[in-house]
């Protein structure tokens, strides 16, 4: 059994049910889970890292991504649309994917969330072009490559552009087809054990890209194999003109008519629910992923988070895809929603402590785990080590809870761990040689791009 042990860290911020921070402690981890914390423990381990310098937090869990999207981030022609436009525009490159470009994609995105502390990605892949290829499967053998915690998705699309959709024709599927293949993939893929390294979500792309039939059926068949369920919602006013003008009622009300809240479904963006949803979100344990960087280069508004904690709405953090964040940093999403909030809701904003808790209990929340997001006893060894010692940090000492949000961090951490193996050690990815995987990747995608 490997064992690892951090030896006198100079803080542990737990993210526990306690909320504390300790100072001088230990942490010992055998097999993947944390057995003890504690000052002078007496285990010894395999591979033993001297914390005195170090500030340890639980490892960061993204709760909405596109990883596909990594090649086609930073394009000049569609850097001022908005999501309807820009998802149109894009489709015409998506139509292209492969293997291979979801395998780099997903190495080169999910490379970059670990060099930057997160230690479990949740990945919203709904694009399946015909004869793409195992799509999902390349994910999960990015993720086995890499050596982070993955929760993918079955995504679909079933409306196209005769349908009054936005997507073209080659990327939908019937029903049918979506419904057979989503089985296929919790069969193969979704491990419910704590401690997993694999699981798997239903998750039709947004409600005007599917059929309400389409939302139904994911609904039965996610319950019947006890997974999670996740779409886009009430992310733009466009989204909500459409769902008046072709369903006669606001987004929420479709999705709960189909079965779609409870606390086994979470959305991603969450923009523009109104007071009376906010309740209905609460009373439902319904959560929310909150994109705060693609919500602000989409300009599709600020999302209500203050009042959602406020009301005990579950809320988590996430990147969203690189194609409308350009980045796949959660640690830039941090300071970005801590100062966000700060701007819009001045004294109800989040404090820096309650964002870094979001990203970590509240993401774990979102994707039905109480084995990740902390650090106690029993729970998952996952979480990275940034060295109190930086230049940038100086003067920013005095709480480690907080300055993650109100300093930030440049720069990758200096180790992530997950499941108690070091994955990143002195910010560099200990799995992958990066320089040959980056000059694979940028080949891939001009290759990608140029078929477009």
């Amino acid at each position: 059994m490997a064992s690892l042990l951090l030896k006198h860290l100079q803080t542990l911020v737990t993210c526990d049910d306690g909320d504390r921070v300790l100072n001088n402690v230990d942490l010992y981890c055998q097999d993947g889970f944390i057995r003890a914390i504690g000052p002078d423990l007496p285990q010894s381990a395999d591979v033993t890292i001297d914390g005195s310098y170090y500030w340890c937090y639980p490892g960061l869990v993204n709760t909405h991504h596109h990883l596909y999207q990594v090649f086609s981030r930073n394009l000049p022609q569609v850097q001022n649309m908005e999501l309807f436009d820009w998802l149109t525009t894009l489709y015409e490159i998506w139509k292209g994917l492969d293997e291979q470009v979801i395998r780099l994609s997903s190495l080169t995105g999910m490379g970059e969330l670990m060099k930057h502390g997160c230690t479990t990605c949740f990945d919203h892949h709904y694009v399946f072009p015909a004869h793409a290829g195992n799509l999902i499967g390349a994910q999960f053998g990015a993720a086995e490559e890499l050596g982070i915690r993955m929760f993918s998705s079955r995504g679909s699309m079933d409306l196209s552009k005769k349908d009054g959709g936005l997507p073209p024709d080659s990327v939908v599927q019937t029903v049918d087809e979506i419904m057979k293949d989503s089985a296929r993939i919790i069969e193969d893929y979704h491990d419910p054990r704590p401690g997993s390294m694999h699981q798997v979500a239903l998750a039709p792309c947004s409600p005007f890209s599917v059929s309400a039939e389409l939302l139904r059926q994911s609904a039965i068949l996610a319950r019947q194999y006890g997974v999670r369920l996740h779409t886009h919602l009430c992310e733009t006013k466009d989204e909500e003109n459409y769902m008046r003008t072709h369903h006669g009622v606001r987004p929420l009300e479709f999705m709960a008519s189909l079965g779609w809240t409870g606390p086994d479904v979470w959305y991603a963006h969450g923009i523009h629910f109104n007071d009376e949803e906010l309740r209905e979100l609460a009373r439902t344990g319904t959560g929310v992923a909150h994109c705060p960087i693609s919500n602000m280069k989409l300009s599709s508004g600020v999302a209500r988070i203050p009042e959602m904690l406020a009301l005990g709405v579950p809320v988590g953090l996430a990147v969203d895809g690189s194609a409308s964040n350009d980045g796949s940093s959660l640690m830039e999403e941090l300071r970005v929603a801590y100062l966000l909030h700060r701007l819009h809701s001045s004294k109800a904003a989040p404090s820096g402590y309650q964002v870094l808790k979001m990203a970590t209990r509240g993401s774990a929340r979102l994707l039905g785990r109480d084995d990740i997001g902390q650090l106690a006893v029993g729970k998952c060894a996952d979480f990275f080590l940034v060295d109190a010692r930086r230049l940038e940090l100086a003067g920013g000492e005095y709480s480690p809870a907080d300055v993650l949000a109100t300093v930030g961090l440049r720069g990758p951490v200096d180790y992530t761990v997950v499941n108690g193996k070091v994955v990143v050690k002195e910010g560099r990815l200990v799995c992958i040689d990066e320089e040959k995987v980056a000059e694979e990747a940028r080949q891939c995608c001009r290759d990608y791009l140029a078929k477009a």
